[in-house]
């Protein structure tokens, strides 16, 4: 076999595999839904199949489409219903379970305490992510504006502050709450959420920023 053959059999065989990883997941997918429908319209569609007239039954797929959209709409209303019904009693059930393993119940404490602090009833708590100079001049920490509220605490400083709660990381269930002045408090544009995965990442995750190169300071301009 000379060189000129060699080389169109292997272009013949890079074309063929490369076809086959294109097609693969369609043929995947198409297969992969076929047997749901065998196995769940396959299985309910002879409970009303013979009711239905004869010339509706020359297409028993079709039917089985049909009988596999019915159960997931009754599974998902039944999901729904049990959701508001037993869902709670199940839920404390569980809760009641689990704290009564030892090691997991520590565990899950943690996991429970840091969705409820930056839940979404909690997170409306926090009305800006801010920056503040913590624990000493010159380091800056991520805190969350909690308040612009002039009360007694405020009113007794003599100047106009806000209240910032800065997180521990990567813990933010615990914290520090600062009340500074505002001219030292740095408003930033990052939503809330964005700073909330910086603190539990420890500064891994760094969300972008659009206006990156907005006012750049002094030492990285050059």
């Amino acid at each position: 076999m000379d060189e000129r053959s060699t080389t169109h059999l292997v272009t013949l065989r890079t074309a063929f595999f490369s076809g086959v990883l294109l097609t693969a997941p369609l043929f995947v997918t198409i297969w992969a839904f076929t047997q749901i429908i065998a196995m769940i319209g396959g299985t309910v569609r002879p409970l009303f199949f013979t009711y239905l007239p004869a010339p509706l039954r020359e297409v028993p797929f079709l039917w089985d489409v049909v009988s596999t959209i019915i159960v997931l709409l009754l599974v998902t209303l039944l999901g729904y219903f049990s959701r508001y019904v037993f869902g709670k009693y199940f839920l404390e059930v569980s809760e009641r379970f689990i704290q009564g393993i030892p090691g997991v119940s520590a565990v899950y404490n943690t996991v429970k305490q840091i969705v409820d602090t930056f839940g979404t009833q909690n997170r409306n708590l926090f009305s800006k992510v801010v920056l503040v100079e913590y624990p000493r001049q010159g380091v800056w920490a991520l805190g969350f504006l909690t308040s612009k509220d002039q009360a007694e605490a405020q009113i007794s400083t003599g100047h106009e502050v806000w209240t910032v709660f800065v997180p521990t990381s990567p813990n933010p269930t615990s914290g520090f709450l600062l009340m500074l002045p505002k001219d030292d408090v740095v408003e930033l544009e990052m939503p809330v959420g964005d700073g909330m995965k910086m603190v539990i990442s420890g500064g891994a995750v760094v969300p972008p920023w659009r206006h990156k190169d907005r006012n750049p300071p002094p030492d990285l301009k050059a």
